[in-house]
């Protein structure tokens, strides 16, 4: 059971990896501005950042169960 949750855990943070990644790679000057790199984050992108980072802790806390439970 927890080796389905872990995998399902790791698809979804493919899926929102693949989501933050530029859609068209011009350069640098293009990633700063459509980024919006230098100005404050807007809510879509905080709550893509948050997501991120909770699917990331709850994949390490599930793959630290996984290795433990095998010993």
């Amino acid at each position: 059971m927890i080796k389905l949750f872990a995998l399902l855990v790791s698809i979804f943070l493919i899926v929102i990896i693949f989501l933050r990644i530029p859609q068209e790679s011009v350069g640098l000057v293009s990633f700063a501005t459509k980024s919006d790199l230098l100005g404050s984050p807007s809510s879509a992108e905080r709550f893509l950042n948050f997501f991120t980072a909770f699917g990331i802790l709850i994949y390490l806390l599930l793959a630290i169960q996984i290795n433990f439970s095998t010993f």
